[in-house]
C-alpha cells in the first residue's frame, strides 16, 4: 500500500470504507441519500441505517457538512460534505475549502481524533485534481495549525496518480 506521513497529515491509496478511524468524510450529493463514486461506496458499506439517518437531516448545502453514525463501517462516524460541481466559477474554490473546514470543525466539536478525507469533488464532480489538492492541503494545514483536534487527518486517494499529485504538493509545502 502506498502511504506517506507529513506531520499530522497522512496520505494513502486505498478504500476509505475500510479505515478504522473516528470519521470518514463522504463526498456526498445535496440529498445525502447516496449516489455514485465514494458516496455510493460509503452508503453500501455502512448499510441501510445510514440512509435512514440521512433522510432525517433534510439534505445539505454545497460547502456545508453534517455528521452521522458509521453503522456497519469500521469508522465510528461519517461526515457528509457536498463539494461543488466544477464549472470554473470564482466561488468553486471557496465552496471546496468550506467542505474541508466545516468537516474538520464538526470533527473538532465531536472530539474526534482521526478523520479521513477523499479527494472531494475531484471525481465525477470534475474538479481538477491539482487545484483540488492545493485547496484541500492548504485548508487542512491551516485548520490543524489552529486546533488540537483532530490529531490526524488522512487523505485517502483512489489512484496512484492522485497520490503522486498530493505527495508532491505536500513535500513542497512541508519542506
Amino acid at each position: 500500500m502506498m502511504r506517506e506521513t507529513f506531520g499530522r497529515i497522512e496520505l494513502l491509496v486505498g478504500d476509505i470504507t475500510r479505515l478504522e478511524v473516528d470519521a470518514i468524510v463522504n463526498a456526498a450529493n445535496r440529498s445525502l441519500l447516496g449516489g455514485g463514486g465514494v458516496d455510493g461506496a460509503i452508503h453500501r458499506a455502512a448499510g441501510p441505517r445510514l440512509v435512514e439517518e440521512c433522510r432525517s437531516l433534510n439534505g445539505c448545502e454545497t460547502g456545508d457538512a453534517k455528521i452521522t453514525d458509521g453503522y456497519d463501517l469500521p469508522a465510528r462516524h461519517v461526515i457528509h460534505t457536498v463539494g461543488p460541481v466544477y464549472r470554473g466559477r470564482p466561488n468553486d474554490p471557496k465552496l471546496l475549502a468550506s467542505c474541508y473546514r466545516t468537516s474538520l470543525e464538526l470533527a473538532r466539536q465531536h472530539g474526534l481524533t482521526s478523520v479521513a478525507f477523499p479527494a472531494i469533488s475531484c471525481g465525477i464532480y470534475g474538479y481538477p485534481v491539482e487545484r483540488g489538492c492545493r485547496i484541500a492541503v492548504d485548508t487542512v494545514r491551516a485548520f490543524l495549525d489552529d486546533n488540537d483536534l483532530p490529531e490526524k487527518v488522512m487523505f485517502v486517494l483512489f489512484s496512484e496518480d492522485f497520490f503522486h499529485i498530493y505527495r508532491e504538493y505536500l513535500r513542497k509545502v512541508t519542506s
